[in-house]
């Protein structure tokens, strides 16, 4: 049989990246229970799609635009059968002060430029690095999340207009300033619609988990503050159809200035999407998950989430456990969401308008305080000191400064400790020579060298062999390292040439066929003295050395 060819293992790749007919594999048997989560889906997500544009300071009508048309397009290109995709939580803590910066006629471009270098990442193949990110890490960045979401909405629910006021960017800092300058105690009246809305979903949360909370809690408020002509403010004047698309402004100083925002909110889009797919394989067995193939899917949702106004998008944890717990079963679940949302467009805009922004501020808050698990929360503080360092340490610097700082000092704190853990672990051993002992012996030291020989562990290992004295031959037993390193190579190289230079013969014994090539390429090998100074046999190595022992 002919091996494929470089051609057809491309083509074969690319097709891999793009819808098929087994996305639908089982949708005749599963078409209804995919509309009834779908809708379930979608009724859930009109009250967070709203309340995300508003929180990210772009407005309702970007959010809800967002979730209808990334969310159609996750769901035909994505990569799991069950994700849920549209506006979240961390996309508008990234977004918020983007938009306080550079203004909000800037969103719809900044979500094309993310889409494409999402996009490019998939191409690229780069879906499975975020299985590198540490879980203390993770955890600390939700958690982090979840504490500047709740913070974010405390402007609206006592009542004060986050741009009218010029708060903080800083949602902490913006929360405080809030709660000084509002209005009391006229400010008690938004306060109270979000009590009432967190009230309402917690209670339906406990009698029953399929129940659409945040809308119900969504709904009972805005007939109250409409029946009762409540002084409160609420969403205004929404779209009655879907925009047309267009391109959003782009030029030479705009895409400069928007480079790094851009970068920051790719980087966040694609880490969310593929940890929600992740998790929502291990949920339920709806088929597997191709990471590639959903970089390309949430790329392609915020390029055309951009052309139509809408903001970028991510996969959503929250809707697509929803969507998994009301019985999905393939991606069209998704799509009807999407559908689902387009028919308020058309059908209810005018209802929705009336909904007071305090209410959504509520639905935030509730939806925030979930995202912080206190069971995780001490389990990761229990597990080790350094995972707990390394949680704590993500969670601060995300709240404090940004969410891509945090996850990049978070993997940092983590790799910094496990290198550190590593070169503990790595250990000289000075054995004793094998066999009967006779004259001469002394003078030769047998170390044995344990774990990683590496850059973190091989100034530590020069130092240790280096201490010791009235030593005539040296012969370093390799066979237990696990790992060598350039550094780890470069540095026994220079072990080597300092004990020949004080007269020390070098031999070394059991080097892994692995490690042969990066010891040579490092100089090594050639620092000894001569080439048969290399064994694989100890005896063989031992024997050798005691020639070279200078008698009496």
């Amino acid at each position: 049989m002919t091996p494929p060819t470089r051609a057809h293992r491309a083509f074969v790749s690319v097709l891999a990246l793009l819808p098929n007919r087994s996305d639908y594999a089982g949708l005749k048997k599963s078409w209804r229970a995919d509309i009834v989560a779908g809708i379930t889906v979608g009724i859930v997500a009109l009250p967070l799609a709203l309340a995300f544009g508003v929180s990210s300071g772009v407005g309702a009508e970007a959010g809800l635009i967002t979730a209808i048309v990334a969310g159609l397009v996750a769901a035909i290109f994505g990569g799991s059968n069950v994700q849920v995709s549209g506006p979240t939580g961390a996309m508008v803590v990234i977004l918020a002060p983007i938009v306080a910066t550079h203004g909000v006629a800037t969103v719809a471009t900044l979500s094309v430029m993310a889409g494409i270098i999402v996009l490019a990442a998939g191409a690229l193949r780069l879906g499975r690095t975020v299985s590198y990110i540490p879980w203390p890490v993770i955890e600390g960045f939700t958690v982090g999340i979840g504490i500047i979401i709740f913070m974010q909405q405390v402007p609206a629910a006592v009542g004060v207009s986050a741009a009218g006021a010029s708060l903080s960017t800083n949602a902490l800092v913006a929360a405080w300033q809030a709660i000084t300058l509002a209005s009391w105690p006229a400010a008690f009246l938004p306060v109270m619609v979000v009590v009432t809305v967190a009230i309402i979903m917690v209670a339906l949360a406990r009698v029953s988990g399929k129940l659409p909370a945040s809308f119900i809690a969504i709904l009972v408020t805005t007939l109250a503050a409409t029946f009762f002509a409540l002084p409160l403010a609420n969403i205004g004047e929404l779209p009655t159809q879907l925009p047309a698309p267009s391109m959003p402004p782009m030029n030479l100083q705009l895409l400069t200035s928007l480079a790094g925002p851009a970068f920051a909110v790719a980087a966040l889009a694609a880490i969310e999407s593929l940890l929600s797919a992740r998790i929502a394989a291990t949920m339920a067995d709806t088929g597997p998950v191709n990471a590639d193939r959903e970089l390309v899917g949430q790329g392609l949702a915020s390029l055309a989430s951009g052309f139509f106004g809408g903001m970028p998008a991510t996969g959503a944890i929250a809707r697509t456990a929803v969507n998994l717990r009301s019985g999905a079963k393939t991606r069209a679940a998704s799509a009807v969401h999407a559908l689902a949302l387009l028919l308020v467009v058309y059908a209810a805009s005018t209802v929705v308008a009336l909904i007071p922004l305090a209410a959504l501020s509520g639905v935030l808050m509730v939806t925030a305080a979930r995202m912080i698990s206190p069971t995780v929360v001490r389990q990761v503080l229990r597990s080790t000191r350094t995972d707990a360092v390394v949680f704590v340490v993500t969670a601060l610097v995300t709240v404090s400064f940004d969410l891509i700082i945090a996850v990049g000092i978070g993997i940092a704190a983590a790799a910094f400790f496990t290198l550190r853990r590593l070169s503990l672990d790595t250990r000289v051993h000075r054995e004793e020579l094998p066999g009967t002992a006779i004259p001469g012996d002394e003078r030769i030291a047998l170390f044995r060298i344990d774990g990683a020989l590496f850059f973190a562990a091989a100034e530590r290992i020069l130092a240790e062999i280096n201490a010791k004295r009235g030593i005539e031959v040296v012969v370093l037993r390799l066979s237990q390292v696990q790992h060598i390193d350039a550094t780890g190579a470069h540095t026994l190289a220079e072990l080597v040439t300092a004990l020949e230079r004080r007269g020390v013969t070098v031999l070394i014994k059991g080097v892994r066929a692995p490690h042969l090539r990066v010891l040579e390429t490092l100089g090594a090998i050639d620092s000894l003295r001569h080439p048969n100074h290399l064994f694989d046999d100890l005896d063989a190595a031992v024997a050798h050395a005691r020639t070279h022992v200078s008698q009496g």
